[in-house]
């Protein structure tokens, strides 16, 4: 897949976005766990997308990587729930972040959510990333919920597609 079509402003970087295969597996888990590294003090042990098996979720989700330059920068991973579409992780590596590789991501979940019918897309995030959610906030998602489940506060955010 190339890159996603949508607002793509503020995006720096090119990213080529495709399905992932099994041999990502072991760059996609490098990835998730330097992406997530910085958020464990704040929460106090490391955060969900650190504990997953990702040839696991590459078997039974839909998984994308973004490269640039040929390196792995970013994942995507998406679950169909009864609540819909849920984009469950994205993450990009330290070194790639400010690039736009994150929203260009969001927009391939969004372009997902779309061709499989959905008319909206909803994530979580923990409540201690306080930025994450004034970011997501600031494309579009609405807080909705807020759970406590496996032992990690989760707050609920969900976006209408138009």
């Amino acid at each position: 897949m190339d890159l996603p079509h949508g607002d793509l402003s503020g995006i720096t970087a090119t990213p080529v976005i495709r399905r992932a295969v099994p041999s990502d597996a072991p760059r996609i888990t490098a990835c998730v766990h330097a992406a997530y590294a910085p958020w464990v003090p704040r929460i106090g042990r490391e955060p969900w997308p650190m504990l997953q098996d990702y040839q696991m979720v590459i078997a039974t989700e839909q998984v994308f990587v973004a490269e640039c330059d040929e390196q792995l920068s970013g994942v995507l991973v998406l679950s169909e729930t009864d609540d819909g579409l849920l984009i469950d992780n994205v993450a990009v590596l330290p070194t790639r972040k400010g690039q736009g590789i994150g929203r260009a991501l969001l927009v391939c979940a969004e372009q997902q959510a779309r061709a499989n019918g959905y008319n909206s897309i909803y994530l979580y995030t923990n409540a201690a990333m306080t930025e994450n959610i004034a970011l997501y906030t600031t494309i579009g998602y609405v807080t909705y919920e807020h759970r406590q489940e496996h032992g990690f506060r989760r707050v609920f955010m969900r976006k209408v597609l138009g």
